[in-house]
């Protein structure tokens, strides 16, 4: 059985939720739920869940508070609810070191996969390493970002471009990638807005800014050359 608490305001996607999941994992899905950002922060303090499910906008306290307090001391799996045209919420929630998000209206089917993905992952002790190239790493645990040293403050898309960089050490990761997964599938943002995010990004890490490749007509690449 694993323990599962949601934090979400509306009751009918509680009920919903709580319903589904309960009939398709064969009641081996506890949902506990919490109406208010304050209940759920009380509740996660008190007990031991397997994973959190938190919708961002929230009375009392909002859901991005909860994360940042749950990663104060557990690394206990978090996925964020959130609406559709919040882009910069989903980039912020990963800044804060959720693992996942859902986004409304959702589908049922995929939302449980998620959930089931991610605890299983989370048992099996698979939490995302350390991400790293020569002096530079990211942890995505917790969303620190360390350069030299020296701890960097990014912006959430600033943050995102480089994950999806070091995920991808020593391969070309296309303009078309990074706008489709940090603006997604039907967005008409323009190139040159990523290029100024890159940009903004290589001022930040200063010295390991040499690291980023801009590799012409394809895209861009970071580079670890012991791996090479």
């Amino acid at each position: 059985m694993y323990k599962v608490l949601l934090v979400e305001d509306d009751a009918h996607i509680c009920e919903m939720i709580q319903d589904y999941f309960s009939a398709k994992s064969k009641l081996e899905l506890e949902i506990h739920t919490a109406a208010n950002g304050g209940i759920g922060l009380s509740r996660a303090y008190e007990e031991k869940y397997d994973l959190f499910l938190l919708d961002i906008m929230l009375p009392e306290v909002d859901g991005f508070e909860i994360c940042r307090e749950i990663r104060r001391y557990s690394d206990t799996p978090i996925i964020f609810i959130t609406a559709r045209t919040a882009q910069e919420d989903i980039l912020k929630g990963y800044a804060l070191g959720c693992d996942d998000y859902i986004v409304k209206p959702f589908s049922l089917p995929v939302f449980y996969e998620k959930v089931i993905a991610t605890i299983k992952r989370s048992k099996g002790l698979v939490r995302s390493d350390v991400l790293s190239v020569g002096t530079l790493s990211l942890n995505p645990n917790n969303g620190i970002v360390v350069s030299n040293g020296e701890e960097v403050n990014l912006t959430a898309k600033e943050y995102v471009i480089l994950k999806i960089l070091l995920e991808n050490k020593n391969k070309v990761v296309s303009r078309e990638k990074f706008i489709q997964e940090i603006w997604g599938y039907d967005s008409d943002v323009d190139v040159r807005v990523l290029d100024s995010h890159i940009k903004n990004l290589r001022k930040a890490l200063a010295d390991n800014a040499q690291m980023i490749k801009t590799v012409i007509r394809r895209g861009f690449r970071i580079e670890d050359k012991r791996e090479k």
